[in-house]
């Protein structure tokens, strides 16, 4: 009796242990009662009763032996059917118990983001420089049935994405709402680039697809391209150093047919495409809503030069044309001009280092100033822009839109420069000018004073090399007296061994008016060196007053060991974080 009652007592307790509320209590309740009710179960028969059964008791021996084995049948049976009802319940039991146990969908995806040191987001998956391997990935495609919402995913600067992409791309169904997919420098192989164009029929929403820095796409981006259907939203694509081959370029060309609304399109350095440039620029007019294009050191020669204008009348809502560092078009503009003019919403024109002739410099002074617009010009490293008697520069006063001007590396001459100088007195918008590496800007600053009081918005100023002197230093800190280039950002004077320590100290002590600079580089030449002498003081003082400084460079300049210390518990004592390049 006591250990029925024991028995009885425990039960009594593990029921009151399970709270109502609990989502097991009537599971564990159901089993309980299929185990104790008795007219479900047969009573077991004991061990006595066993023993006794083997001997006779004056009842017929075959009667017996045939009821005790009827009844030790029916027994059993009853017992196997209870037993199997019981293990029913118990694995019913022991799965909800597992479900409840496992993490759902979104737990996983939370775990896995936590883990890369990423905040989980259910709609843009930004994984870039993660160092991921081939089980992040594979992870990752398993994580994707939970992901409906996603819109983009970034897996750039991950070289083991190289050879493992089908993968996730198997998965992609399951995101059918993808619009931007980011592979740069990721090491795809032909077997990648095969699965991604076989993607192209899974992701019909897909907008942008940026493949750049991939080179062993080179030779085979056929495998892509012909898997892409007519309908494609594709409005980005970059293919930027991919080692493209000439049979690309034509591969290229012949999906923008399918790919009407493409509106970026981006092969910079890809050296040997600019073979196929005219085969390219003939397929340009199926994408008339283009509104940048990227050529950036693509190898172009002359005629494709001829062939890219030629495309220019389809491509009325171009926005920014990049040609840049393609040093064979020099001598081409001549014949290449005839459409670009009609460009009437280019905002961005990128020449720099086209190694433009005198005779080119003459067409596009005639050009450039009808680009409306424009509101970028770069037209650095081309020496002829500067030695030319066409007034190119002065003209760039019926562009009153211009925000950046670079003329880096011209040449230019007092001549060009004065020019300049007063077409800048019609640019009341200009934010950025760069006339770094001109030597005759030295001892000529003031020629721009006039420029400089009424540019307002300037906010990059770069002087760098150009043999400036302490007059000119003196000009800058007499603009700021009178409350002009209050706006600036970012100085560039380095390379100006010419300024002597008296400049220094001019400029350092009338720094601490640049309120909103964050950048400011006062670094010497290559193989040179020189003592910080009196304007250390001097610039340690203004720097406390430069709450937006965080970059310093001084590259050359000789430190003590007491001025290095002070530089160094300058950021520990004003709890700043400025970056001192000495």
């Amino acid at each position: 009796m006591e250990k029925t009652d024991d028995i009885q007592s425990c039960q009594g307790k593990q029921e009151e242990d399970i709270p109502k509320s609990s989502p097991f209590g009537f599971v564990i309740k159901q089993f309980q009662g299929k185990r104790s009710s008795p007219g479900k179960r047969k009573e077991q028969p004991s061990a006595i009763k066993k023993f006794f059964r083997g001997f006779d008791f004056g009842k017929s021996e075959g009667k017996d032996r045939r009821e005790i084995e009827e009844t030790e049948i029916n027994n059993s049976g009853a017992d196997d059917e209870s037993k199997k009802q019981d293990l029913s319940v118990e694995d019913g039991l022991s799965h909800l118990i597992s479900e409840a146990e496992s993490p759902s969908g979104e737990q996983r995806f939370n775990q896995f983001m936590q883990k890369l040191g990423k905040k989980p987001n259910s709609k843009n998956l930004d994984l870039n420089n993660c160092a991921l391997s081939a089980a992040d990935i594979t992870e990752l495609a398993s994580l994707l049935p939970f992901l409906p919402e996603l819109e983009e995913i970034s897996l750039s600067w991950n070289g083991c994405v190289g050879g493992t992409l089908k993968a996730l791309t198997v998965h992609l169904h399951h995101v059918n709402l993808l619009r931007v997919l980011r592979l740069n420098s990721c090491r795809l192989t032909a077997e990648d680039v095969t699965s991604l164009g076989e993607a192209f029929e899974i992701v019909s929403q897909l907008e942008e697809l940026d493949l750049s820095w991939n080179s062993n796409i080179g030779g085979k981006l056929s495998l892509l391209t012909k898997k892409i259907q007519k309908g494609c939203k594709l409005k980005l694509l970059k293919i930027t150093d991919c080692n493209l081959t000439a049979k690309d370029g034509e591969s290229l060309a012949e999906i923008l047919s399918v790919i009407p609304n493409l509106e970026v399109l981006d092969l910079s350095i890809n050296k040997h495409i600019g073979c196929s440039m005219k085969i390219i620029a003939q397929d340009l007019k199926n994408v008339p809503g283009l509104k940048e294009l990227n050529l950036h050191m693509c190898g172009l020669k002359q005629d494709s030069l001829q062939g890219l204008d030629t495309a220019l009348q389809h491509l009325a809502e171009l926005r920014k044309l990049d040609i840049s560092c393609n040093k064979e078009i020099g001598g081409g503009f001549k014949d290449s001009t005839a459409h670009l003019a009609s460009l009437k919403n280019l905002e961005v024109l990128d020449l720099h280092q086209c190694c433009v002739t005198e005779e080119d410099v003459t067409v596009l002074s005639q050009v450039i100033p009808l680009l409306s617009s424009l509101q970028e010009l770069n037209l650095s490293s081309n020496k002829s822009v500067g030695v030319s008697s066409d007034p190119l520069l002065g003209r760039l006063r019926f562009l009153p839109k211009l925000k950046s001007v670079a003329i880096s590396n011209c040449g230019l001459g007092e001549e060009s420069l004065s020019s300049l100088a007063e077409a800048a007195l019609h640019l009341p918008e200009l934010e950025i000018l760069d006339l770094s590496w001109n030597k005759c800007v030295g001892g000529n600053l003031k020629l721009l004073l006039g420029a400089l009081k009424l540019a307002t918005e300037i906010q990059v100023l770069r002087l760098s090399s150009c043999n400036l002197v302490a007059e000119d230093l003196a000009l800058l800190m007499l603009l700021t007296e009178d409350g002009h280039l209050a706006r600036l950002r970012k100085l560039d004077l380095s390379y100006n061994n010419s300024i002597s320590d008296e400049g220094w100290v001019v400029f350092c002590q009338g720094l601490a008016v640049f309120k909103e600079l964050s950048e400011l580089d006062v670094s010497l030449r290559p193989l040179s060196c020189r003592d910080c002498g009196p304007w250390f003081s001097k610039l340690l003082a203004a720097l406390t007053k430069l709450p937006a400084l965080t970059e310093l460079g001084m590259q050359r300049w000789v430190l003590s060991e007491s001025q290095r210390k002070r530089l160094e518990s300058f950021n520990q004592d004003n709890k700043r974080n400025i970056r001192f390049d000495c």
